[in-house]
């Protein structure tokens, strides 16, 4: 590890021993506002992706009560690396997908009273003003990037390499109802005018005030299998001023640091990737942590946009290492490194997915270095100082 003042810090398990915790991916947090409580998955196996009939209890962990959790639903509609986006709206509610009739639908539940309103289609992100969401098809997903779709309902549009009726949906989260504002018809013309490639979306999120959104762009010749090439969208809530940041053929996570800018680990006109900070409104954006950040991972902003939080996946040693890097001191510091047991296939590995708690004081991340599917929590109050 880095000679950091952080380098002892430990991971605290706050779920029950020898179950199947998880919360999924990092651009989610599962505190509750008070700190009190966090959300969770619970599974019954972990050795296989979940089938269409195979449910997770969804529930709450209390920080009062250590390793218990208390369910309040439960679902269809998940995946390991992600879950079944489960967030909270308010102190009250949370949302996550679930599958009913034969359709993917999004639950939007009072944990407390157990009052429930079901909306007609899922959501994948959720605006900071909470009055509104985005979708993309995880029928789709689940063909043609196993381990983030959906097992069940088939994708009515499975034989159409760019649908025009296909893309980012932006969804009321008062009515269900919603509109396609960026079609995977749209980028198809963009980037393949001579329609070659099968084409699809993945990982929306909005930025810090919901005046934009990001989406991948992924298009490939083979049917689901590697290699696949990525582009890098932003576009207005109604798909309007679209733009696209990166297409040099790789793109993988991000996060927004504010209104316009995100990092994102890329490749950018040189045969090696890293991370790269673009800004909408500047064409060449800015490398960070060049040598240092070395490996693809799961980056998102501390909430006082001072540190970058990211992880790796497995290294000869079979570990995952955790890492904060400051953007001012430029410094890597390594928090710890877990064991990831084989198998490693994207559809049930477990990467580590951190996440911040709301002020910055703890991270929370998912791991198996115990062998079975934790949830820990790590504190990290001194970069506060």
């Amino acid at each position: 590890m880095s000679d950091c003042a952080l380098r002892n810090c430990q991971a605290i398990r706050v779920t029950p021993p020898g179950g199947h915790f998880f919360f999924g991916y990092y651009d989610k947090s599962p505190w509750h506002a008070s700190h009190r409580w966090m959300l969770a998955l619970r599974a019954g196996f972990m050795d296989r992706p979940p089938g269409p009939e195979d449910r997770a209890d969804v529930g709450l962990i209390d920080l009062e009560k250590p390793g218990v959790f208390e369910p309040f639903a439960s679902t269809c509609a998940w995946n390991w690396q992600q879950g079944c986006m489960l967030q909270w709206l308010d102190e009250n509610r949370v949302i996550f997908n679930d599958c009913r009739a034969g359709r993917f639908v999004a639950v939007i539940l009072n944990v407390w009273d157990r009052t429930r309103q079901e909306l007609p289609v899922p959501v994948y992100a959720v605006s900071p003003d909470r009055r509104s969401g985005y979708r993309v098809n995880f029928s789709r997903l689940h063909t043609l990037r196993p381990g983030y779709g959906y097992a069940g309902p088939v994708d009515p549009f499975a034989n159409e390499p760019a649908p025009e009726r296909d893309g980012v949906f932006r969804v009321d989260l008062q009515t269900g109802r919603e509109e396609l504002v960026l079609s995977v018809a749209r980028l198809a013309r963009e980037a393949d005018p001579e329609g070659k490639y099968r084409h699809w979306v993945n990982h929306v999120q909005v930025n810090t005030d919901g005046s934009r959104f990001a989406v991948l762009h992924r298009r490939n010749q083979t049917h689901g299998r590697l290699p696949w090439t990525t582009r890098l969208m932003t576009a207005s809530p109604d798909g309007s001023d679209a733009r696209c940041l990166a297409d040099y053929g790789s793109v993988s996570h991000y996060d927004w640091q504010d209104t316009r800018r995100l990092l994102a680990w890329a490749k950018w006109r040189q045969p090696d990737e890293g991370y790269f900070l673009f800004d909408e409104n500047v064409p060449e954006p800015e490398q960070v942590g060049g040598g240092v950040l070395t490996c693809d991972g799961h980056c998102s902003f501390s909430p006082n946009r001072r540190w970058v939080l990211t992880d790796t996946y497995p290294d000869a040693e079979g570990k995952r290492t955790l890492i904060l890097y400051d953007l001012a001191g430029r410094k890597r510091m390594d928090l710890g490194r877990f064991l990831s047991p084989t198998p490693r296939q994207v559809e049930i590995r477990c990467d580590l997915h951190p996440r911040w708690r709301q002020d910055g004081r703890q991270i929370c991340l998912d791991s198996v270095h115990e062998g079975y599917r934790g949830m820990y929590v790590l504190d990290v109050t001194d970069l506060q100082a």
